[in-house]
């Protein structure tokens, strides 16, 4: 779909990406949320065709295209499988991680892995404690001589059972000291005294979510990413960049589910008309169009102006906060189109069930609101 931020090589990675999506992805929807299995063959797949982080430079495994890239094929992968596009998403804001903040020694094969989709890196932030409160971490990183030891637990992480790795934020300073005491390191999964567990969540099923407990972990000094208690500052940069991606992962889902209702009011009948001449049918279908649209050109700006290297954090917080409602509102509207038949578990609720989790998860609502407001009025007339 044409817009002023997509030009004729972008629609033509684009249309590559969804013939991908339809044709392979699409369908195995059902089984994954079913099994709940993320489809590893699929991954390498992905990772073949150049469609996983392919905004990373050349040298660390990517293509070079720029975010903008990587967002049309998020979405397209999306369009088809909301959990099978989280391998874009946790690529592109991890893999973004790995080569500006880490050694290229230790970072250099995990990002090729990761890019010909033959790793999955996970990221560990929230704790049992707290969510929103991100920089009030307890898990614990000892400094010794050679590196760090990790004690304590992360919860509520994406693919928490499934990554090969994950980056962890630990505690280094005083919890006085907030989010200036924060460390990120990068950890295998198979480290010894990790262990891992699996919820059993109401959507995005095939990624999943889980807790991981860290137990005398040792991390070598080298896996350190960005500089000690410095972590927090320097890497939550990147998440302006995943927010962007999140809003158009699920703009994408309540776009194709408005595409088949509108195909599926136009042909279906009452009272002897298509149901779609009924303005109690259309124009909440027309309204939520609209704003779908609209969101999508946000998410989509917030993109180009992070190519351009212009702050872009605002357009991102809003993305984040209004998109993943809005989705969730159209689908819902979607289903009660298609009556008894979108009310049975099929398409239609799997779609609803996996946007859903993203009005609690990678920012709330309400942190997201706060960012803006201080976008808008300034750190210092809101507050921390």
């Amino acid at each position: 779909m044409k817009t002023p931020y997509i030009d004729e090589d972008l629609e033509a990675l684009a249309d590559q990406a969804r013939r991908f999506g339809a044709g392979r992805v699409a369908p195995g929807f059902q089984e994954r949320d079913r099994t709940r299995v993320l489809d590893r063959g699929l991954m390498r797949e992905m990772g073949e065709l150049g469609f996983i982080a392919p905004e990373l430079p050349q040298a660390d495994g990517g293509l070079g295209l720029g975010c903008l890239a990587a967002g049309v094929i998020h979405e397209e992968i999306a369009r088809a499988d909301l959990s099978m596009s989280y391998i874009n998403l946790l690529a592109s804001l991890n893999g973004q991680i790995l080569s500006q903040y880490g050694s290229k020694e230790v970072t250099g094969p995990w990002l090729r892995k990761l890019t010909r989709g033959q790793a999955l890196v996970a990221i560990a932030l929230t704790e049992p404690r707290g969510g929103s409160d991100a920089a009030n971490l307890r898990l614990k990183a000892e400094r010794v001589a050679d590196g760090y030891v990790l004690n304590g637990e992360k919860t509520s992480i994406s693919a928490a059972d499934q990554a090969d790795a994950v980056i962890v934020f630990g505690r280094t300073g005083t919890t006085e000291a907030g989010a200036h005491g924060v460390t990120a390191l990068l950890v295998p999964t198979d480290a010894p005294g990790l262990t891992r567990s699996r919820f059993d969540c109401h959507g995005q099923r095939a990624i999943g979510r889980g807790a991981l407990f860290f137990e005398n972990v040792k991390v070598p000094l080298e896996h350190r990413l960005g500089d000690e208690n410095r972590g927090f500052a320097q890497v939550m940069q990147g998440f302006d960049y995943s927010r962007a991606l999140i809003g158009l992962q699920v703009l994408a889902v309540a776009r194709v589910a408005l595409e088949e209702t509108w195909a599926y009011v136009a042909q279906r009948e009452a009272f002897g008309k298509p149901l779609v001449s009924f303005q109690g049918v259309s124009h909440p279908l027309a309204d939520l169009d609209t704003q779908v649209e609209a969101a999508r050109l946000l998410c989509l700006q917030a993109l180009w102006l992070k190519d351009q290297g212009l702050p872009h954090g605002a357009q991102a917080a809003m993305v984040k906060w209004w998109a993943p409602k809005l989705a969730y509102d159209a689908i819902h509207q979607c289903l009660l189109s298609f009556g008894h038949g979108g009310y049975d578990r099929g398409v239609m609720e799997q779609r609803l069930r996996d946007v859903l989790g993203f009005q609690i998860g990678d920012g709330t609502a309400q942190i997201m609101k706060t960012i803006v407001a201080r976008a808008r009025a300034g750190r210092h007339a809101v507050g921390n």
